[in-house]
């Protein structure tokens, strides 16, 4: 069995990893630290990609104008704020993966909970993401985490060292069986069609800066 020490430091490495906010730009530096207020309020017990969705939704006009019109924005907010009582019940105390992370049952007979995998193990499966526990008290899911590791991978491929609010809403859409997709689609928003706009929102950025 691994010494408790060795789990204790791997995961106090990925901590230091996931709460690094140099690379996060204003807004989404603040939906970092929201969605994990959010998560820790709410009594989950990891920070996953709906928390994360909802946060943007909050803080990042980009990120609501590439989402789409009011109506949508209202649908979509009404689906994130009844996780609690409505469908996303099924999610407390299990652990948000795509198939792809392991996950360990706490205790055989507490089946319904679940905790992250060791961090060796999610950094094995999952090399450019580190999971780990937020500051707050709540661990970060795989899925979470490698998308927040994503959108600094999309930042530093356009050549920028600040993610912004649509680096994190295009990475929260890279892994298909998200919640951050899933309520997404059951708010009736196609997430494979987000990313066009997406793009389509920063183009108009640019020409926006060129013309000044």
């Amino acid at each position: 069995m691994q010494p408790r020490t060795a789990r204790r430091a791997a995961r106090d490495e990925a901590t230091a990893h996931m709460d690094d906010d140099a690379g996060l730009g204003a807004e989404p530096a603040a939906v970092v630290a929201g969605a994990r207020r959010r998560a820790v309020r709410d009594g989950d017990r990891q920070v996953d990609t709906a928390h994360l969705l909802h946060s943007l939704l909050e803080h990042d006009p980009e990120v609501r104008a590439a989402v789409g019109d009011p109506a949508r924005l209202a649908r979509l907010l009404g689906y994130l704020v009844q996780r609690s009582i409505g469908y996303g019940l099924r999610w407390q105390g299990s652990v948000e993966h795509s198939g792809v992370i392991p996950v360990v049952p706490v205790a055989p007979q507490a089946a319904p909970a679940v905790r992250t995998a060791p961090a060796a193990q999610v950094t094995a499966a999952l090399p450019a993401a580190r999971g780990g526990e937020a500051r707050g008290g709540a661990d970060w899911s795989p899925v979470a985490a490698a998308a927040l590791a994503e959108a600094r991978g999309r930042a530093r491929r356009r050549g920028e060292s600040r993610v912004t609010g649509t680096d994190l809403l295009a990475a929260l859409l890279t892994d298909p069986q998200s919640r951050a997709v899933e309520v997404l689609e059951r708010a009736g928003i196609p997430a494979r069609d987000l990313p066009a706009r997406i793009e389509a929102g920063a183009g108009e950025s640019i020409d926006d800066g060129a013309s000044c």
